[in-house]
């Protein structure tokens, strides 16, 4: 499934009722899980931007309206990278497979 990396930054209306963001990251998880998909992980982060999330959907196109709804609730403005693993990073060049694991984890 593709994989969409958000760099995430709060508007003022975000910061104004921050004590409820537990709850939006809570939404943005079902929401996620609703159009197909997760939420990988959700990181808050100091620097350039408040807020970096992996998330997995199915295509382009329900990205594109999940993350268009997201930012139409006022909340977050984000900038969004497809993002690819290193298997198909390897697949995309033409380079051999990962190999096998061999830590016991």
């Amino acid at each position: 499934m593709p994989s969409y990396l958000s760099l995430l930054n709060w508007t003022d209306q975000g910061v104004r009722d921050i004590k409820n963001s537990y709850q939006r990251v809570d939404a943005a998880k079902q929401a996620a899980r609703d159009a197909g998909g997760r939420i990988i992980f959700f990181y808050m982060t100091m620097g350039q931007y408040d807020l970096a999330v992996l998330t997995e959907l199915p295509n382009d196109e329900v990205a594109a309206k999940y993350l268009l709804a997201l930012g139409g609730l006022g909340n977050v403005r984000s900038t969004t990278l497809k993002a690819f693993t290193e298997a198909e990073f390897r697949t995309i060049i033409g380079a051999p497979p990962l190999p096998p694991r061999t830590d016991m984890r």
